[in-house]
């Protein structure tokens, strides 16, 4: 969903491309234009097996074609957008050679991967920095099965050319033993959003279908200190605003449209790669059945007739083509879908214009796609976090906080320390009134409690916590070592709404 502004305004080395089509791009991968700020070099030398790399990923510049003769210039992943497609098999061993062709250090973090520190691609964490200009080897076994993806995950800060607002994302499947759901074939889409804009004193839309239950106490402490900031004479803090909105690199009716015949059951994997955005995505005449959230499949698929996604997240839903005509799949917001977020979907013999029309108003909730039971084993701790924001506290900018402090890049202490093969729960509790995507690196967490009501087996690793609202999730803590926790939208997570967990 966009932000209510002023504006309303794999690739082996063969190649091989995504499910549906990918935006026309340029290799340029010689030059940047990015101006940020210079991080520290790190070593980048691991285990180096002797056979050639599986995968090849370059970052570059890339020049992506997102409508006739419109050309966008920002850093892709070898040259396209969305990135390669890149498809590994569980427990099998991968040898990725990163090559990194801009002047700037970066890093890329496997989204969803069960990795070790120096493989993840969080600097918070100790992941060596992919050298400006150099190349970086990693070997790792993937794991888990399902849809994950991959991004830069380097702080942006106020350069709207660098993190997520760049075009460095791709999906990447891990295949299972066996899929979740009964498909004809399988089609990759990837959302995102270009052109950035700051605006201050705009608010993020807050009508999204999601349990409307809130803490009245939560409630009391955010609009008070919003109050207080305010009667101080200070503006609204920065929110980010975009002019371009596509799916798989293309605006709403540009490039080739996904071709369909009736009674075929495509599997569409979806991810969110915006920087900021929470989007949904209507099909009209049609259901998703969701068989599977952030590449985890859920204990009851369920058809719905809208899809909300939250940044970073991922959804896998089967849709039986059961509706001939032209139609588009796009955004509820017709803002949004008019400056592109949308794709044709096109029935073979049908060659009509693309028609869209609003669904019916529907609730997207967590718990539909739970267990029928709700008992989950108890955790060896319970542990608080109260998220809070302090309204243009930094520059102009937000600064975002956990239990009262914001993320120091400078010292990057851990906020606690865990015990290796201990459940922990976190209690999550938003004192905003924004939805914070939260993210917690090299696990999956299970949704325990959501607006005050207990929920079992729904497995994520990102999840929307809506404004003023409580919610309870619990994970094993597995993996050794520092473990990322936060917000995913980049601008959260550069002004302060981080944290590290030591597990030891």
């Amino acid at each position: 969903m966009s932000l209510k502004l002023p504006r309303r305004e794999f690739l082996k080395l063969a190649g091989v491309l995504t499910g549906s089509a990918l935006s026309t791009s340029v290799n340029a991968y010689g030059e940047t234009a990015m101006s940020r700020s210079k991080l520290p070099d790190h070593s980048v030398t691991r285990s180096q097996p002797d056979r050639p790399a599986d995968y090849a990923l370059h970052i570059g510049t890339g020049l992506v074609e997102v409508a006739s003769q419109r050309f966008l210039s920002t850093t892709t992943y070898n040259g396209q957008f969305p990135g390669p497609l890149l498809r590994f098999k569980e427990g099998h061993q991968i040898v990725v050679d990163i090559y990194n062709n801009t002047d700037t250090p970066e890093q890329l973090h496997w989204h969803g991967q069960f990795l070790p520190v120096d493989v993840d691609g969080a600097a918070e964490e100790g992941t060596p920095y992919i050298p400006a200009r150099g190349m970086r080897r990693e070997v790792f076994v993937p794991s888990p099965a399902g849809f994950r993806f991959y991004h830069t995950h380097v702080r942006a800060g106020a350069d709207l050319h660098a993190g997520q607002y760049s075009g460095q994302v791709g999906p990447l499947y891990i295949e299972p033993k066996q899929e979740p759901g009964s498909y004809d074939r399988e089609i990759f889409l990837t959302l995102k959003e270009f052109e950035p804009f700051f605006s201050q004193g705009g608010d993020m839309d807050m009508n999204i279908p999601t349990p409307t239950t809130r803490v009245s106490a939560l409630k009391r402490a955010g609009e008070a200190a919003m109050r207080a900031s305010l009667a101080r004479g200070m503006k609204k803090g920065y929110e980010v605003g975009y002019r371009i909105f596509t799916i798989n690199g293309r605006q709403l009716g540009f490039g080739e449209p996904i071709r369909v015949k009736p009674g075929e059951r495509i599997l569409f994997h979806i991810v969110n790669g915006s920087a900021t955005e929470i989007r949904s995505l209507a099909l009209p005449g049609h259901t998703f059945k969701v068989v599977a959230l952030d590449g985890n499949p859920v204990p009851t698929p369920a058809e719905v007739p809208v899809l909300w996604i939250g940044t970073a997240e991922r959804i896998s839903a089967v849709v039986q083509m059961n509706y001939p005509g032209v139609w588009v799949l796009g955004d509820l917001d017709n803002d949004d879908r008019g400056r592109g977020m949308g794709i044709v979907v096109e029935y073979s013999g049908r060659r009509h214009k693309p028609r869209w029309a609003s669904p019916k108003p529907f609730l997207w909730d967590y718990r539909r796609f739970a267990r029928r039971d709700a008992g989950v084993p108890e955790p060896d701790e319970v542990i608080d976090l109260h998220f809070a924001k302090d309204n243009a506290a930094d520059h102009g900018f937000n600064r975002w906080t956990i239990d009262g402090v914001a993320f120091d890049m400078n010292n990057m202490r851990p906020m606690r320390q865990l015990e290796l093969g201990h459940r922990y729960r976190l209690r999550m509790r938003n004192a905003t009134d924004d939805i914070h995507p939260v993210h917690l690196h090299r696990h999956t967490f299970e949704l325990t409690r959501i607006a005050g009501r207990k929920i079992a087996g729904v497995m994520k690793d990102v999840v929307m916590l809506g404004g003023y609202q409580a919610m309870d999730i619990d994970f094993t803590a597995n993996q050794p070592g520092l473990t990322l926790f936060h917000c995913h939208m980049q601008l959260h997570m550069d002004y302060g709404f981080m944290g590290l967990f030591r597990t030891v």
